[in-house]
């Protein structure tokens, strides 16, 4: 500890009743964020972040504006199309935002939407009955988080433009550039690029949420175009020489990627889409529709509940959640109703004699949500999330509604359809069988001391440190490569646990089932959080999880069935960062006396030279043993620049020795890992289902499809 000397300094004397305090407090150190600078300083409070799902919300907030007018009834055509450098237009035929002078602003209404937080039509008005919008602070956050944003207005027979600049900083006023015989608005807005570090969008991500819209409203089309490598600027090209553009680029013929939706069939046409790969243990989809309103509430206090449901062969619950069309990925209000509601109707209608009479116990809400897709819709005027992201409906009374809505309607649909609810029945029966007998399994194999770390598998050579920050847990394919990895680690801080071959595909195995393989058993005490309706997070045991597999076939399958238990069943272990997959090289590339690693064929090309192509993958140790002494004299007294280089080719982590292993994969200073994590849920879900599922055609048409992307071992 290091004590320095100091002046010492009149020491002043405290009032009574003051505490002496070092540092200044006052109006000058508060902070005042004028318009739309608090957004800038705090973008994940209004987006939820900005990384790649964030830069994606952006999209959906201005499309959200023109659903909004659709859901209303003044629109029934939306055009979203992706730009040249990171621009996003989206253009809607509805009443188009107001232009004229607003009477407390004093400045055109089109800017005080596009520049003032919380301004706009969905405060209680007579301009929207329902919204799923951010009430005033959607369409003026894009503005605040992009570097430019062009709003064109057809409306009262003009065509009217503003544009915006360095986070929604007007460039200029209001402008009518021609007269116009159309109506609706047309935004264009390029993300910030000192916000966003990553600007890039995924199409399947934007047509997956356009899908899923276009299901929920009936009668909307929307059209998405990827213009982002066609020739020259689709916008100036597209402009006519008043200024106005043409209102949908679609209108162009552009050769360019597309796609449109449009459906008529609501929810149940979106249940039947996600069950695609499924098999229905029922034949017909519930639907039911209903406007409910409160006690003592009127007309315009109505809520509308839609809900859709069918129970597939499978073990995975689907709920998908709405609110004014919003997908809430966290549910809410309206989805503890529905499961309420769910699980009482089930059980009054086993007592009534609708099942097999043998069961005397109760369903639980685990037992009916098993292999049930769903879709769980609300609209209503004034509707409250959980924060900006609106993620999670917290508006109490859709609770109410949905359960009282659903509950009716799905005990009338079970009395109506006997067949189905018999199979519905039964499937929830053996959910129940099956509960029971993991919870047996759970009380036998999961044993307190195990997953207290007293008893753990034998297989894993544990690390020392207790401290789960530090700990990193190897999962290694087979004996030989986990021999390799135990002796070249970090004892202090890696653990390694070598599996045996492939693991159960748990995508359609029942938690007894899971428990009675010894691999999955050893994985879920190595990690000691348990696992179903006992799993705890707080108790993982080590904050670096790394698959490390072989770069064969073999290595690529063993990976997936590894992704697809920790997604089903260890699902906050990937939400919490936790889980990576590491990246061992490829090539071992000897020149003389340097080596180098490359961790791709181009990687190995640019260390090697273009004919390395034509090398062969050979050993080190059989390249030198087949050398006389002479040979290998004549080799070093050969110029280093004249020698053709060794390329070694590694099909497994077993191929290296110990000291290659910890240089290239384990060491925390040099090795590469990709973190796993999860954009779109329902989009991972579908993949899940059509890889490990029993749907062999999707199977075969997803690996035909995207068989020019495999990297072949041969």
């Amino acid at each position: 500890m290091a004590i320095t000397k100091a002046k010492k300094a009149e020491k002043a004397t405290p009032k009574s009743g003051q505490n002496n305090i070092t540092g200044s407090y006052g109006a000058a150190d508060i902070t005042v964020l004028e318009g739309l600078e608090a957004v800038r300083r705090r973008p994940g409070m209004y987006i939820g972040t900005t990384g790649t799902s964030g830069l994606h919300h952006l999209i959906w907030e201005v499309f959200d504006n023109s659903r909004d007018e659709a859901m209303g009834g003044f629109a029934d055509d939306i055009e979203v199309a992706l730009l040249p450098d990171n621009r996003v237009r989206v253009a809607d035929n509805g009443r188009g935002i107001p232009v004229e002078i607003h009477p407390k602003t004093k400045v055109s209404t089109l800017e005080t939407v596009m520049t003032m937080l919380h301004a706009g039509g969905k405060f209680g008005g007579d301009g929207y009955k329902v919204s799923g919008g951010l009430h005033g602070v959607g369409v003026s956050v894009v503005n605040a988080l992009s570097s430019h944003v062009r709003a064109e207005v057809h409306r009262d027979g003009g065509a009217y433009v503003q544009e915006y600049e360095k986070g929604g900083k007007p460039r200029g006023k209001v402008k009518k550039v021609s007269s116009s015989k159309l109506h609706g608005t047309i935004i264009t807005f390029e993300s910030d690029p000192s916000i966003f570090p990553d600007r890039a969008l995924n199409w399947e991500t934007i047509v997956a949420h356009m899908r899923q819209q276009a299901y929920l409203v009936k009668g909307l089309r929307i059209s998405i175009l990827d213009l982002r490598n066609v020739n020259g600027d689709p916008i100036r090209d597209a402009s006519r020489s008043n200024g106005a553009s043409v209102f949908y680029l679609r209108e162009l013929g552009l050769d360019a990627p597309s796609t449109s939706f449009y459906f008529e069939g609501g929810l149940r046409s979106l249940v039947a889409f996600q069950n695609r790969h499924q098999e229905p243990i029922h034949k017909n989809i519930f639907y039911v529709e209903k406007e409910f309103t409160p006690p003592g509430g009127g007309a315009r206090d109505g809520i509308t509940v839609e809900v859709a449901l069918q129970y597939v062969d499978d073990i995975t619950a689907r709920i998908s959640a709405f609110a004014n069309n919003i997908y809430n990925s966290e549910g809410g209000m309206h989805i503890t109703g529905f499961k309420t509601a769910l699980t009482r109707t089930l059980n009054a209608q086993i007592k009534n004699g609708g099942g097999n009479g043998k069961e005397s116990d109760s369903f639980t809400g685990d037992d009916v949500l098993e292999g049930l897709t769903a879709v769980v819709s609300v609209k209503m005027r004034e509707v409250q999330f959980e924060g900006q992201t609106k993620g999670k409906l917290g508006s109490v009374e859709a609770r109410g509604a949905t359960e009282a809505v659903f509950g009716a309607a799905f005990a009338a649909f079970l009395e109506e359809h006997p067949d189905d609810a018999r199979a519905i029945l039964g499937k929830v029966a053996l959910a129940m069988k099956a509960r029971k007998a993991a919870k047996a399994a759970k009380d036998s194999i999961l044993r307190k001391g195990a997953l207290d770390g007293m008893t753990l598998p034998g297989k894993l050579a544990d690390c020392q440190t207790k401290s789960a920050e530090e700990g990193e847990l190897f999962i290694v394919e087979g004996d030989s490569a986990g021999g390799t990895a135990k002796m070249g680690r970090d004892r202090r801080i890696q653990a390694i646990l070598p599996l045996r071959g492939k693991i159960l595909n748990i995508e359609r195995a029942r938690l007894d089932k899971m428990l009675a393989s010894e691999q999955i058993k050893n994985l879920i005490i190595a990690l000691g959080t348990a696992i179903g309706d006992i799993f705890d997070i707080e108790k993982l045991r080590y904050h670096k999880i790394i698959i490390a597999t072989d770069a064969d076939v073999d290595g690529a399958h063993i990976r997936t069935l590894l992704l697809t238990l920790f997604y089903r069943h260890f699902r906050p272990v990937i939400d919490g960062g936790f889980l990576y997959i590491a990246q061992p090289p490829l090539f071992k590339i000897r020149k003389g006396k340097e080596i180098a690693y490359a961790y791709s064929e181009e990687e190995k090309i640019k260390i090697a030279g273009k004919g390395s192509d034509q090398l062969s993958a050979v050993s080190f140790q059989e390249e030198n043993e087949g050398e006389s002494n002479a040979e290998a004299e004549s080799r070093k007294l050969k110029p280093e620049s004249s020698r053709i280089p060794s390329v070694q080719r590694y099909k497994g982590l077993g191929e290296m020795n110990s000291e290659e292993l910890w240089e290239t994969t384990m060491d925390p200073a040099r090795r590469i890992l990709k973190q796993v994590t999860i954009n779109d849920a329902q989009e991972a879900d579908q993949v899940f289902d059509m890889l490990m599922g029993t749907d062999v055609p999707a199977r075969k048409s997803f690996i035909q499809s995207h068989a020019k992307e495999a990297t072949l071992d041969i």
